[in-house]
């Protein structure tokens, strides 16, 4: 009878938990399935640019841009890296996008720490004229920029776009690392002053390795943005030993002429660089995106 008695107790919490397991199961497999999806839907322009940019001319005429290319030509490719002279265009970006990561974490560390945990008369009026610098489309500012290029004799140079890009991009950082500052432990803060570390001490030996994983992130966002900056490197950069990737990308299209598999390969050439450097960092980022969530 005890066992009798113990089997019917049992029972319906062992088929519940069961019922349970299969919903779970069930449920990874949808959410694998959207993931999967989605992945293929935002892989599938990269895939369109490396097909087409292996393609010959009249391979993409007779069969079109969806069909697997016949046979593997690289016309496309090379003739773009000579005409645009592709090797100083990725060493321009590389350089402006390096700066632009290091200066503008830099300023917005400093805006930051100085709002954050200096407490700062009118720290709110800074955030909001921050936001409303954000939230300004850069088309409106473009003619003010070239004409305090011109007049400070930087028209033309790489420095005058890692300055504007670099001012620009830390109106974000300042705003997102105040956010995170703000809520920094006061005992911490107060512990370091005891033992008579300086201001300059506290931030780079007690705040800096608590916003580290922050910091790279924040650096990783400015390089890919810098990057793919089209319109500042466009009107600033007019010479050809200056010009960056994405301006270089605007050199396949004429008014009268296109040739697509010539601007698959710069599509294929322009975006190579930012996948490479995303895989590259992608470890670094998701830890940076999941320790800036715990705290």
């Amino acid at each position: 009878m005890a066992d009798v008695t113990v089997q019917t107790l049992t029972s319906p919490k062992v088929a519940v938990g069961r019922k349970d397991q299969r919903k779970l199961g069930w449920t990874r497999w949808v959410v694998l399935t959207i993931i999967t999806l989605l992945m293929l839907f935002t892989l599938f322009p990269f895939f369109l640019a490396l097909s087409n940019a292996v393609k010959s001319g009249t391979d993409y005429a007779i069969n079109g841009p969806l069909a697997l290319p016949q046979s593997i030509d690289m016309t496309a490719l090379t003739s773009f890296w000579q005409m645009s002279d592709f090797t100083r265009k990725l060493l321009n970006s590389a350089i402006i996008s390096l700066a632009v990561a290091t200066v503008g974490v830099l300023l917005s560390l400093f805006n930051a720490y100085a709002i954050g945990i200096g407490r700062v008369r009118g720290s709110r009026a800074i955030l909001v004229v921050l936001l409303i610098g954000i939230m300004v489309p850069q088309e409106s500012i473009v003619y003010p920029l070239y004409y305090m290029a011109k007049v400070a004799g930087l028209y033309d140079s790489q420095l005058a776009v890692i300055i504007i890009c670099s001012v620009l991009q830390c109106a974000f950082g300042t705003y997102l690392l105040s956010s995170v500052l703000g809520s920094f432990p006061r005992e911490i803060i107060e512990a370091a002053e005891m033992d008579g570390a300086s201001r300059w001490q506290i931030l780079w030996h007690v705040v800096v390795p608590v916003l580290r994983p922050s910091l790279m992130v924040l650096g990783t966002f400015f390089f890919i943005w810098t990057w793919n900056e089209f319109l500042i490197p466009l009107v600033m950069l007019v010479s050809n030993n200056n010009q960056t990737v994405s301006v270089a990308m605007a050199l396949t299209r004429g008014q009268q002429t296109s040739d697509p598999t010539f601007q698959a390969a710069a599509a294929l050439l322009g975006m190579a660089p930012t996948l490479i450097f995303f895989l590259i960092f992608q470890r670094t980022l998701t830890r940076g995106v999941a320790v800036g969530a715990v705290k």
